[in-house]
Formats: C-alpha cells, sequence, structure tokens
C-alpha cells in the first residue's frame, strides 16, 4: 500500500472545490444545490444538498470513470490489496448481482451456502446459474446458520468439476468465519472462481485481531457493504476484483446493468473518506471495539439467563473457523423471552436499539462508531431485563423450532418463468415454489423459487409472522406463488 498516497480523498476534494466555486447550476438535481428549502432541508441542513450534485465538469462520471472517481477507487483498491475496485451507490446487493453476472454464464454451475442473502437468489434467477447447495453448519439450539467446513466444499467441488466458481460467506451475519484461505486454495486448485460475500467485513482488513479478510485470504471478487461497519453512508458498497482469475471487462459490462444512471455523489464521497479513516485510524478504531465488546461479553455472561458466543463457539463447530468478536450475539431465551421480545423490550423500555432478533437471541453490532456509554447503557439495560424476567424455578419455555433448508427442485430461473398460482401457505405443502420468501433482516430466504416446500418452511413462516418478524415476498402476508402444476410442462425450457 502506496501510504502517502493513501492521504488523498480525490473525489471528495472535489466536490468540496466545487461547492467553494458557488456555481449558477442549470443542471440536476432540481433542489439547485439546496436552494429550494423544504422540510428536510430544515432537518439535515443546507450543505448536504449542496454536496448533492450530478455529474458536472471536473467530478467524473461513475461508469466511464477517468477522473477522480477513478483516482478514488484505485486508492480504494490499493488499500484492500486488490487490482480494481468498482464503488457502488445500490448497496453490496449490486455487487453481488454483479459478480455472479460478470462470471457465470446460464446453466453453469455455482456451488453456494443456502444461508446466501436474497441477492444471490436473483442473481440465479437473472443470469440462469445453476445452483450447487453445500449445506451449512446449522445450530438447531441458536437457531442460525454458520460457516461452512471446508471437507464439505471440497466434497462438493470434487462431485462437480464442472462448477464454474463458488461462492463464500465471510462473516455470516452473527460473524461466524469459514476457512477462507484453505477453501480458496482448494477452489483454484481446480480452476474455480472464488466469489465473497463480506457485506458484514468491511473492518476485517485492518486488524490483525480479526479474521482474515477475502482478498488477504486470496479471493477473486469480493462485495462488501463499506457502510455496514466501515463508516460510509447507507447503501455505499464497493466491489473488489483481483485479475488473475476473473474477466474484469465483463464484470464492468454487468456492474452497468445493476447501477442508477444517476448515481449519488454524497454515497461516492462517503466511501472516499470512509477508505481513509480505516487506513490511519483502522487499527485503533477497531482495538477499542474488540474491547469493548470483550468487557460487554465477560459481563453478560455473568448475567442469569444471557450467554454471548465468544471465539471459543468455534471449538464446537464444524462451519465455524473463526469469530468476528464485534458481533455481540447473545442468546435470552434464559430469560424465558424470545429474541423478539428482548428486541422489542430494548427498544421501548430503555431506547436501545439492536441489530437483530432471532426466535434465541438478539445481535448488537459494535463498530468504530460505537462509544464505550453506548456498550455501557446496552449492559445495563440487558441486566435490568434479567432481573425483570429471570426466575430460575419457572422458566417460561420458548419453542425450539427445526431449521434446515429445503430440496431445488429445479433451477431458480426456470420456477421463475414457470406457470404459477397464488396459494395460502399452509396450502403450499409438498409444492414447488416460484418466488422468494424471507426473514429480514438478515435477508435469508426459508424458500426460493425451485425449491420444494417443506413443512419446515410452513412452520417457520407462521412463528417468524405471529412473532412480528418481516416477511419478505411476492405474495400478500400469508400467501404464496407455486407452480402451476396442471399447466406446467417439466421437461420444457423456461429459460
Amino acid at each position: 500500500m502506496d501510504i502517502k498516497r493513501q492521504e488523498q480523498t480525490p473525489l471528495l476534494t472535489a466536490i468540496k472545490n466545487y461547492v467553494a466555486s458557488n456555481p449558477i447550476p442549470f443542471d440536476v438535481p432540481g433542489h439547485k444545490m439546496g436552494r429550494l428549502h423544504n422540510e428536510f432541508t430544515d432537518f439535515v441542513g443546507e450543505m448536504v444538498f449542496k454536496a448533492d450534485v450530478n455529474a458536472p465538469l471536473g467530478i467524473d462520471n461513475l461508469y466511464k470513470a477517468t477522473g477522480v472517481i477513478k483516482q478514488s477507487s484505485d486508492l480504494f483498491a490499493d488499500a484492500y490489496d486488490a487490482d480494481e475496485a468498482i464503488f457502488l451507490i445500490n448497496g453490496t446487493t449490486s455487487g453481488i448481482m454483479t459478480m455472479i453476472m460478470g462470471v457465470v454464464n446460464a446453466k453453469e454451475k455455482i456451488i453456494l451456502p443456502r444461508n446466501v442473502h436474497k441477492s444471490v437468489i436473483n442473481a440465479l434467477i437473472v443470469s440462469g446459474a445453476y445452483p450447487i447447495f453445500v449445506q451449512p453448519d446449522i445450530d438447531e439450539e441458536l437457531g442460525i446458520a454458520n460457516g461452512v467446513s471446508v471437507d464439505n466444499y471440497v466434497k462438493t467441488m470434487d462431485e462437480n468439476p464442472d462448477a464454474k466458481a463458488i461462492f463464500v460467506i465471510n462473516p455470516t451475519y452473527f460473524g461466524i468465519v469459514s476457512d477462507l484461505r484453505t477453501i480458496v486454495k482448494e477452489a483454484h486448485k481446480r480452476d474455480m472462481i472464488v466469489l465473497v460475500d463480506e457485506a458484514h467485513g468491511s473492518h476485517l482488513q485492518f486488524n490483525d485481531n480479526m479474521p482474515y479478510s477475502a482478498m488477504e485470504s486470496g479471493a477473486d471478487v469480493c462485495a462488501l457493504s463499506m457502510h455496514k461497519t466501515g463508516g460510509s453512508l447507507t447503501q455505499s458498497s464497493v466491489l473488489l476484483i483481483k485479475n488473475d482469475r476473473v474477466d474484469y471487462k465483463r464484470i464492468l459490462r454487468a456492474y452497468t446493468m445493476f447501477g442508477s444512471t444517476s448515481p449519488s455523489h454524497l454515497l461516492l464521497a462517503s466511501l472516499d473518506a470512509a477508505r481513509k479513516k480505516m487506513v490511519f485510524e483502522g487499527k485503533a478504531l477497531l482495538d477499542n471495539c474488540l474491547e469493548m465488546a470483550r468487557k460487554a461479553r465477560e459481563e453478560l455472561n455473568n448475567t442469569p439467563g444471557l450467554e454471548c458466543l465468544d471465539r471459543t463457539y468455534c471449538n464446537q463447530k464444524s462451519g465455524c473457523y473463526d469469530f468476528d468478536e464485534t458481533k455481540l450475539v447473545v442468546k435470552v431465551n434464559g430469560l424465558g423471552l424470545s429474541g423478539f421480545e428482548v428486541y422489542k423490550i430494548l427498544r421501548l423500555d430503555y431506547n436501545i436499539q439492536v441489530e437483530l432478533a432471532e426466535v434465541n437471541l438478539i445481535l448488537a453490532i459494535v463498530s468504530i462508531g460505537t462509544l464505550q456509554s453506548d456498550v455501557d447503557a446496552l449492559v445495563a439495560a440487558l441486566k435490568d431485563i434479567s432481573r425483570r424476567f429471570y426466575r430460575e424455578d419457572n422458566q417460561k419455555q420458548v419453542p425450539v423450532l427445526k431449521h434446515g433448508f429445503p430440496a431445488i427442485m429445479i433451477r431458480p430461473r426456470e420456477a421463475y418463468h414457470a406457470p404459477y398460482k397464488t396459494v395460502k401457505i399452509e396450502e403450499a405443502l409438498g409444492q414447488i415454489s416460484t418466488e422468494s420468501l424471507m426473514v429480514y433482516p438478515p435477508g435469508i430466504p426459508l424458500v426460493i423459487p425451485g425449491e420444494y416446500i417443506s413443512q419446515e418452511v410452513v412452520d417457520l413462516y407462521q412463528y417468524y409472522v405471529t412473532n412480528g418478524g418481516v416477511i419478505m415476498s411476492d405474495s400478500l402476508p400469508g400467501f404464496v406463488k407455486v407452480i402451476d402444476q396442471e399447466n406446467w410442462k417439466e421437461d420444457e425450457d423456461y429459460y
């Protein structure tokens, strides 16, 4: 890394200079650099609007970058030991769509864990690729999917030597990582391209006490959400590429399909500043994050009814090689409460917003913007909840639901385009879905197009709906689209 060059913020500096020049605007956007005041201007300030420029002279074009955007993306690639970096303004979702479309053709195989984000499933539908699912380690007690063991990946690669690529999550939403370095070596020995979803790991690169990042592990392409843990604005992400095994021009071609032609320069400039901050202060900031999280974990583990995941968890699970300690995964069902209930209590009674709830746990993310006072408040609140609800001799049982993944019957693209009918979820048992049913967050589907709707899917769907979980789908609540068997010809190629 050229540390001297990393002091620069070419795009942010260009926007500052443009605003300081006080131009007379006859271009879009229509608010004309904040001259049109409204309630939002009053709330966020005029400078947000002044900096919300389109693509004036000197600011560069995102899709044909030759100036300051190109300089900024080059600096980003250098910071992450990549050959190329592509700025994303439609989130890591667009990065995942881009990498799969840019690497895998229709009907080519891609090996991937079933607990992937919905964007991967959408990429399978758009690209027409054929998924070969490798099963992650499932923690039935916590109700979460972890990483995938090296043995599972190797077995699947050997059974599918014609697979074009493999896909790895690094880390999962809950901070679990697989042995990415070894998986990459095994895939490259078989001439397979390695794609990585690093949405929750943009910080890993900058501290040796973190799990290995995708680029450190030798992956070919990875998408990372700089906004989640790196300090940029929501929706700003980056695609990182090493050129040895992929066609960069083809990835660029795919990239233009999934991005707005009016990109937000506020988002892009925030990437420029966030990268510089992480390069020069990331290690110290993350050291502080780790210290805060470890102390909080220690206190919570000594609180009745609570238990936190830590690195020792990885000694018990085949699909868990390492753990990102900045993720505070707190098992709360020992209180006789579900994670959904604790999530609501924290927000309504203590004014604390955690990232998400699951059946048996909550997730709180400690990032570079977290203050010690924030962590203290969370710990105090959970201790108070323990005091209020924990009863050693009168435990209310939280239901234990079986978490598995249904069998895939046909390609997602075929199912998506097949004739369908809409039925009630309880009447869909044994039928093939033509849509995804996703719990959000984290956006991992219970079922995807082409999969068999099992009793587990129905049970989980109904439990999440009853307990306040958000189900994202194409259908009205309580309904699902399934293949219309009477009008479906199984041997017909639906795209």
